[in-house]
């Protein structure tokens, strides 16, 4: 998914992150703001990705819009 269509759906698309990666916390998320860069980061953080592995779950995702 395109960054800029990312951060336009971001309202809808948060349930889905939140869903899928749980340690992920509303400050995160809020800190995130359909950002994909600073996702994939806080993937890389929370979850002890690497930077492709992070791009790699956030581009495979089914967004369900």
């Amino acid at each position: 998914m395109d960054k800029n269509v990312f951060k336009g759906n971001w309202k809808q698309l948060k349930g889905n992150v939140k869903k899928q990666w749980g340690k992920l916390t509303d400050d995160d998320l809020d800190v995130i703001d359909g950002d994909k860069d600073i996702l994939i980061g806080k993937l890389q953080e929370k979850y002890g990705m690497t930077v492709e592995e992070a791009e790699k779950k956030v581009n495979d995702q089914n967004w369900d819009l």
